[in-house]
């Protein structure tokens, strides 16, 4: 029988399943392909990096409503399911406590950024993990499963550590494959609100690799076949291409030598109207214009190598004292605008029981933060993080913020709890290789 969660007021039906098929039952892990062709990664890698990095300078907070009312939870709740433990980062350390007012942001957090359901660009925080092949990333689950058009995930999804104002120091890292929980993909249950997603080695343009301006095709006889050149451009994986149309090509006007290009005379490829029936020249054939952008790529390597990766830490007890990190932004609900989401911020309390129903959520986490808005979805949670190393254990990530006091002003975070089951989910994608798309 489908479930159907209330994601702030708005029904949020199932997620379209057709390349989940899994029992239901806790140890088995969901997963959906992003994009599992080389081809595919450097469109996608394209769309992000071509005319200028325009789509992530434009991307825009994910739009998924994000401020519940959350509570804290005295009785019941959330419980450990095993053993607390933690599974090393890639610079293990000892525990720390430091609440230091100098804290060093992770090189590991980042954005991740795809196309919504509108079709436009948007964006969540999330962070790298340490895993076999080191190319794990980790975010809230609505930041990679599509639950406001019910299709399986969001598109173009790509991971940008360290990323400010258009720049990617360590590269873009396009999305393979996502893991989540079972009770997440088939239900959205908000309490596995949480997904691990494998990424490809990191790629740059090369210098000197972008190049485009107008595109022209050569003259075809037909306008069939001028449109099937179209289509062809189109379904092109390695050159990006935008506003094609096919024009008509009229025959050489002796008097004025400008009717040609469907009107090309003025520099437009927009005039198509035709000559005064005294001066029509013949249609001669039809052409494909348009702009083109090519990016040439260059491999850096895999996440891991190059900005670390943190821990895992599950099974904690409530009370654990974490570091949340992240690209907060949007308004407080009196309409104060404390964060702009351009540069990665932090906060630090200790964890306790909490609910939010409006998300059918019961057995969430808490802390206080006044992290605000869409931005903050996806940060993460850092146990016994160390502000030397920039490292720590990955104890849960930010899947919706509250005022709970009522004043106007966003004071807590709320997080799945991770447990043994989360352990599994992260187990199955951190075994599983990406490799190079350039």
């Amino acid at each position: 029988m489908k479930r159907t969660l209330a994601f702030g007021g708005i029904a949020a039906g199932l997620l379209a399943s057709a390349a989940i098929a899994a029992p239901a039952h806790a140890d088995s892990v969901p997963s959906v392909n992003l994009a599992n062709t080389n081809l595919a990664a450097q469109q996608v890698a394209q769309y992000w990096l071509g005319q200028a990095k325009a789509n992530l300078v434009n991307a825009t907070p994910y739009t998924a409503e994000t401020t519940v009312s959350a509570k804290h939870v005295s009785t019941g709740g959330v419980s450990a399911d095993d053993k607390a433990g933690v599974v090393g980062s890639s610079g293990d350390q000892k525990a720390s406590t430091g609440t230091s007012k100098n804290v060093n942001l992770p090189k590991t957090t980042g954005k991740v950024f795809f196309t919504g359901a509108d079709g436009k660009p948007h964006w969540c925080s999330a962070t790298a993990l340490q895993s076999q092949y080191k190319n794990v990333v980790a975010t809230a689950g609505h930041c990679v499963y599509d639950t406001k058009s019910n299709a399986t995930t969001l598109d173009n999804w790509v991971f940008v550590p360290g990323y400010y104002e258009g720049k990617t120091p360590w590269g873009i890292y396009v999305g393979k494959t996502a893991y989540t929980h079972y009770d997440y993909s088939v239900y959205e249950d908000g309490d596995r609100d949480y997904a691990f997603v494998t990424v490809y080695n990191g790629v740059i343009p090369t210098e000197g690799g972008t190049s485009g301006g107008k595109y022209e095709s050569r003259l075809y006889k037909t306008k069939w076949d001028a449109y099937k050149a179209l289509k062809s451009l189109q379904a092109d994986k390695t050159t990006g291409y935008s506003k094609l149309q096919v024009v008509p090509v009229y025959e050489r006007s002796s008097h004025n030598g400008g009717w040609n290009n469907g009107g090309s005379h003025n520099g437009s490829w927009n005039n198509h109207s035709t000559p005064a029936p005294s001066q029509t020249p013949k249609i001669v054939g039809y052409k494909v214009v348009g702009f083109k952008v090519s990016i040439a790529l260059k491999d850096v390597g895999t996440l891991g190598a190059n900005v670390g990766g943190q821990g895992l830490a599950y099974n904690q007890k409530i009370g654990t004292a974490v570091f949340e990190f992240g690209y907060p932004s949007g308004s407080h609900p009196d309409g104060n605008y404390a964060f702009t989401g351009k540069t990665q911020k932090w906060a630090y309390g200790k964890t306790f029981k909490a609910s939010a129903p409006s998300m059918k959520a019961e057995e969430l986490v808490g802390i206080k933060s006044s992290f605000t808005g869409e931005g903050a979805l996806g940060s993460s949670w850092l146990y016994r993080y160390s502000s030397a190393k920039r490292l720590g254990y990955l104890n849960g990530v930010t899947i919706a913020v509250s005022d709970t006091d009522g004043n106007g002003r966003i004071d807590t975070s709320v997080s799945p709890y991770f447990d043994g089951e989360t352990l599994a989910v992260y187990k199955t994608a951190q075994a599983n290789w990406s490799g190079k798309i350039v």
